[in-house]
């Protein structure tokens, strides 16, 4: 086929512009719709390569809470989302934990670390 055209809704920002992203030849000739330069560089990086940032939780051991909310410092290719999900699921930290602590460096070696999205603090210290 060398012809294709393609709808998406930017998730930037809150406006959530809709654009279409036409292609020949399987390489984009157009891209129009997006109010703003950063919707466009998001269709065309979702349609070459698509990222995300991963939010999970993983376990604590010792702290005040038992769940350590984290996530990726930079997005992470979509395909690879579940892959790290699941490793950070066998993943247990010892608390005190700080935000912004490396939980995870480099994973799936992706160049990407997870970090501590908050502070844990250790059972029986102070809030």
């Amino acid at each position: 086929m060398n012809y294709k055209e393609e709808k998406l809704h930017c998730i930037v920002c809150p406006l959530s512009c809709s654009g279409k992203i036409v292609f020949q030849r399987n390489e984009i000739t157009d891209i129009s719709g997006f109010s703003c330069p950063r919707g466009v560089r998001y269709a065309q990086e979702e349609v070459t390569a698509p990222k995300r940032t991963l939010t999970t939780t993983v376990r604590v051991e010792g702290g005040a809470l038992p769940l350590l909310p984290v996530i990726s410092r930079t997005p992470l290719p979509k395909e690879e989302v579940l892959a790290c999900a699941r490793a950070l699921a066998e993943i247990t930290v010892m608390a005190p934990v700080f935000e912004g602590d490396i939980i995870t460096g480099n994973i799936l070696n992706l160049g990407i670390d997870i970090v501590a999205a908050r502070d844990i603090t250790a059972a029986g210290a102070p809030l």
